[in-house]
């Protein structure tokens, strides 16, 4: 069996074929790229919904920090402030000095305000 010589334009043809394959799978592959880029598990989008968070997340931190400070230092204070201490039995306990009188305003329940 004799194999056949090809033409210069069959090469030509198969040649260009080859080229346009070639663009068209290199197409495809940037434009999975780009779209796993931007929307994949660890695209761009995802990336800047992440940092936000971050963001959100250390400002959270900071307002518990500081929270946390306030209350450490009422703590201190109600444990050794020996006028807090009895502004917090009057206010809660209803503690009243011998000698003083106390006035309570009562509210009226029945709505109209007299």
């Amino acid at each position: 069996m004799m194999r056949r010589n090809r033409t210069h334009d069959t090469v030509k043809r198969r040649t260009r074929l080859f080229a346009r394959v070639a663009m068209l799978a290199g197409g495809v592959f940037a434009v999975t790229l780009g779209v796993a880029f931007f929307f994949g598990d660890m695209g761009v989008f995802k990336y800047l919904k992440m940092r936000d968070h971050s963001r959100q997340l250390e400002q959270e931190l900071k307002d518990l920090e500081r929270t946390n400070a306030e209350l450490k230092t009422e703590i201190r204070r109600t444990q050794n402030d020996p006028i807090r201490i009895e502004e917090l039995a009057r206010e809660r306990l209803g503690f009243v000095r011998p000698g003083e009188t106390v006035y309570q305003i009562v509210k009226d329940h029945k709505g109209d305000g007299r």
